[in-house]
């Protein structure tokens, strides 16, 4: 099946910015003189990948080229991609199915589930970060995010919402971290216009989006630790856990739990 023009050159971006990422030391090779950027060539790139460095530039420039599981094995491995990098490859080069692009409403019994969680934090969100149903404490905890234009979504608060700054203390470190999950998801469903209008949209109001978006960074959903400041102003450590619905993978259950005033720094990705 042939790989529509927009996803072939999103592949192309992705690879031209994994491999200027890529250091020569990272993957063995010896220093070189003087580079214009300090990632691998592309010449370097296709030897370690075992194919041909024109092939390559094809395939970095988005022209219509096939590829086989195993050259995306190779090029995954030369440019030390981790899983979600490696995934996030295999689809951009239509490997992969993309899920629906317009998902079922939410169910009733769904929507419920963060209203029984109360007094703990939790919402549901989709795969473009809207929230699509909370409870009063994640209200209280993401002050303004259930009123925002447009309706609520997490990825506008973090970024255009200045309250979000004050509440997220890394707010940089997990703002980046909001960011390549974005990315990850919209790899998933490339023909899905809402994944453009919302990058679009924060792009256009904020100038961190306009400088992280282009470098490609792709990461999973998953649960972790972070630190917000509450209600009260005080900051502390909240443990976050993500649930993917059933039937509906792009749709996950984020419930925090406060584990007192922060008493360390153990990082995780983010939901």
């Amino acid at each position: 099946m042939q790989t529509p023009p927009a996803q072939r050159h999103e592949l192309g971006a992705f690879l031209r910015a994994r491999r200027e990422r890529t250091t020569p030391a990272q993957v063995g090779l010896p220093p070189t003189g003087r580079r214009r950027t300090p990632g691998l060539r592309r010449e370097e790139l296709a030897v370690l990948a075992g194919i041909s460095a024109t092939w390559y530039t094809y395939l970095e420039q988005g022209r219509d080229i096939r590829t086989s599981d195993q050259v995306l094995d190779a090029l995954a491995s030369a440019l030390l991609l981790d899983g979600p990098e490696r995934a996030h490859l295999f689809r951009l080069a239509g490997h992969a199915p993309a899920g629906p692009a317009q998902p079922e409403p939410l169910s009733a019994e769904a929507a419920a589930v963060p209203l029984l969680l109360q007094p703990n934090p939790a919402f549901i969100i989709g795969g473009t970060y809207d929230v699509l149903s909370h409870n009063r404490a994640a209200e209280e905890l993401f002050p303004r995010l259930a009123s925002m234009d447009g309706g609520p979504n997490f990825a506008r608060w973090v970024f255009l919402e200045p309250a979000a700054r004050q509440v997220v203390v890394d707010w940089e470190e997990e703002a980046r971290g909001l960011l390549a999950r974005l990315r990850t998801l919209a790899g998933r469903h490339p023909g899905d216009l809402r994944y453009a209008r919302l990058i679009e949209e924060l792009g256009a109001a904020s100038a961190q989006v306009r400088a992280w978006w282009p470098q490609y960074d792709v990461q999973a959903r998953r649960g972790g630790r972070k630190r917000l400041r509450r209600p009260d102003g005080a900051v502390a450590e909240f443990a976050y856990t993500a649930f993917h619905l059933a039937g509906a993978p792009d749709r996950t259950l984020v419930v925090y739990s406060g584990t007192g005033p922060e008493a360390g720094r153990s990082r995780g990705g983010g939901q």
